[in-house]
C-alpha cells in the first residue's frame, strides 16, 4: 500500500502541473476552475494529455501515463474538453428526461388497463420476474419483483409528503400505476420494463420502432446507466459503457456499443418518434461540430466518443 498523497494549496496544485509540463496562460483562471471544479475531477480530462509510459505500459499489459505532458499541452483545452464533456451530459439528461416520461405513460396506460395496480400484481407480471428466487447475493431467496418492490416503498416513503402521495393514501389506501411512476426513477422503470409479459414489451417497444421488447428492455438499461453518469456529474465523453445495448440490423457497423455515442444514437432514434419537431438532434451535432477541442498534438478526437466519419449523413441525423 503507498501512502495517501499530500494534501497541496491552490498554489501548490499549480505548480505541480506546471512542473510536469502542463501550460498555464492565465493562472488566476486556472486557479478559478481549481476552486470550483477541483484538482481530482480536472484530473480525469487532461489524463489524455499525458505522454505515454511505454515501459510500465509494456510490464503492466495495459496502458500507463507517466506523469509528464505532451509537449504543446495547455490548460485551457483541458477546461474547454471539460466544458464540452459538460454539454455532453446536459444533451443527455435533455434527451433521457423525454425518453423516461413517454415510457413511463406507456408503461402506465398498458398495465393500468389490465389492472390499476398492475405494479404490485404478479399476475400481470412476468414469472420470472415474480416467482423465480434470486440464487446468489444480498438478495438471494427473493424474487426481483419483491426487490422491486423494496425499492419503490422506499421511493414511495420519500414522496410521502407530496400532495398527489397523501390524496392517493388517504382516499384509496394505495397508488394505482398511473400515479405510482411520478415517484420512480429510470432504474426503477427499466427494471419493471425488464420484469414484464413479453408479448406487453413487444407492444411498447412497437410503439418506438423497436423490433423486439428483449432489445428495449438492454435500451432501456443502457439509458439508465449514462443518465446516472450524467446526473452524477462524471465524464461521459470518452466513457466505457459497462451496460451495453445491441443495435439494430440496419445500423452502420462502425458503432461501437462499448462507446457513449452508440448511445446518443439510440437517444436520437427515440425521440425522433417521441418529439419529432425538436432541435435535440441539431444541437448534439453542433456540438460535435463546433464545441470539441482541437489541440494541435491531437491527444484527443470524438473517435473516443465513438463517432465515426460521416456519421451526421447517417439517416437519423439528417433528419434534424
Amino acid at each position: 500500500m503507498k501512502p495517501v498523497k499530500p494534501w497541496l494549496s491552490l498554489d501548490g496544485q499549480i505548480q505541480k502541473i506546471q512542473d510536469r509540463g502542463l501550460l498555464i496562460d492565465h493562472r488566476s483562471s486556472a486557479i478559478d476552475y481549481l476552486k470550483r471544479v477541483g484538482y481530482y475531477r480536472l484530473s480525469g480530462y487532461w489524463y489524455p494529455f499525458r505522454i505515454m509510459d511505454k515501459t510500465a505500459s509494456i510490464a503492466e499489459g495495459r496502458s500507463v501515463r507517466s506523469d509528464v505532458f505532451l509537449t504543446g499541452s495547455r490548460f485551457e483545452d483541458v477546461v474547454r474538453l471539460y466544458v464540452f464533456d459538460k454539454k455532453l451530459r446536459l444533451l443527455a439528461l435533455d434527451a433521457l428526461e423525454r425518453i423516461e416520461m413517454s415510457v413511463r405513460v406507456e408503461v402506465a396506460h398498458l398495465l393500468g388497463q389490465r389492472d390499476p395496480f398492475a405494479h404490485e400484481n404478479p399476475a400481470c407480471l412476468h414469472g420470472n420476474f415474480t416467482k423465480k428466487p434470486i440464487p446468489l447475493g444480498t438478495n438471494k431467496g427473493k424474487t426481483q419483483h419483491q426487490v422491486w418492490l423494496a425499492k419503490y416503498q422506499a421511493m414511495l416513503k420519500r414522496a410521502s409528503k407530496e400532495p398527489f402521495v397523501v390524496h392517493h393514501q388517504q382516499m384509496y389506501g394505495a397508488m394505482p400505476i398511473w400515479a405510482a411512476i411520478e415517484v420512480w426513477d429510470f432504474g426503477l422503470l427499466s427494471k419493471l420494463f425488464a420484469g414484464m409479459q413479453h408479448a406487453d414489451q413487444q407492444t411498447i417497444a412497437a410503439m418506438y420502432g423497436v423490433p423486439s421488447g428483449k432489445i428495449f428492455a438492454q435500451w432501456l438499461r443502457s439509458l439508465n446507466f449514462i443518465r446516472n453518469v450524467s446526473a452524477h456529474h462524471n465524464r461521459l465523453w470518452n466513457l466505457n459503457i459497462l451496460e451495453r445495448s445491441s443495435a439494430l440490423a440496419n445500423w452502420p457497423i462502425q458503432l461501437d456499443n462499448a462507446r457513449p455515442f452508440f448511445y446518443f444514437c439510440l437517444m436520437q432514434q427515440l425521440l425522433l418518434v417521441i418529439c419529432p419537431n425538436s432541435s435535440w438532434g441539431q444541437r448534439f451535432k453542433n456540438l460535435l461540430k463546433n464545441g470539441f477541442p482541437v489541440v494541435a498534438h491531437q491527444a484527443i478526437s470524438l473517435s473516443e466518443l465513438g463517432a465515426f466519419t460521416g456519421w451526421d449523413e447517417w439517416a437519423p441525423w439528417l433528419q434534424t
